[in-house]
């Protein structure tokens, strides 16, 4: 029977003593398609920083495909809200994407004709393949974006954790995305923070929504008690094409 994709336990963590997650736990299956809502500062990248192995749980227990997050890095992709990345640097648009391929490769070695072919690849599953050997600082913050998502890519991920994918990309390109994720969801389970509840109710499999605890649902509905959780105030949600309202109005009872 396969592992988990991922497996929390009474997980808790805080900065400098400030409580920013409280007793998280829950179980993904492989192949599943997680989207991940709440309110900023809530919790959700801190989240995500654990389950990469980045930080390390105050108390409880993360396994990532069956193995601690440190030692599962070379099995997973992962797109950030921001990247930090100076765009005076010498490189190209292909450059960035064999990054993707340095787990791979050994160190010290060229890339190899496979690497090359797995970075095209990538980039042409992100339609930006004829940007391939373009400076990286002379692309718009979309297009720098369809490019981390690429690198990620490029590492053949068992799992692939984005970060607000769409935060800088145009809305043709968001549809897109999500259509691509759910073609790569075949294969690979995928983890999504975001902002859009329309997009996520669409798209998943399942559902959490954090706000330093978390509210887990295994068939992708955004219920009430997640609204209350995430947003203080009523909200109209466009979930499968069909509106309805899920928090009262103001005065309402």
């Amino acid at each position: 029977m396969d592992v988990p994709a991922l497996e929390l336990k009474h997980v808790s963590f805080s900065y400098g003593g400030s409580p920013v997650l409280e007793d998280v736990t829950f179980t993904l299956t492989q192949g599943d398609f997680l989207g991940i809502i709440g309110p900023n500062g809530g919790g959700k990248t801190t989240l995500l920083k654990l389950l990469l192995g980045i930080l390390t749980p105050d108390r409880g227990e993360i396994r990532v495909l069956g193995e601690l997050p440190r030692d599962a890095k070379r099995r997973v992709g992962y797109v950030p809200q921001y990247t930090d990345f100076n765009l005076s640097f010498p490189v190209s648009a292909i450059d960035i994407v064999l990054m993707g391929r340095l787990r791979r490769s050994r160190i010290g070695r060229w890339y190899t004709r496979g690497d090359r072919a797995k970075a095209e690849e990538a980039l042409e599953r992100v339609g930006m393949l004829s940007y391939r050997d373009r400076h990286i600082g002379e692309l718009s913050g979309g297009q720098r974006q369809r490019i981390f998502i690429a690198r990620a890519l490029a590492s053949d991920p068992e799992i692939f954790f984005l970060d607000e994918p769409t935060s800088s990309v145009d809305p043709e390109f968001e549809t897109d995305l999500y259509s691509f994720l759910k073609e790569l969801n075949k294969k690979v389970t995928i983890v999504v923070v975001t902002h859009d509840i329309g997009v996520i109710s669409r798209n998943v499999k399942s559902v959490a929504c954090v706000n330093r605890t978390m509210i887990f649902h295994e068939e992708g509905k955004i219920t009430p008690k997640m609204i209350d959780m995430a947003y203080p105030c009523p909200v109209d949600l466009v979930a499968h094409g069909t509106p309805h309202r899920v928090l009262p109005l103001h005065g309402e009872k």
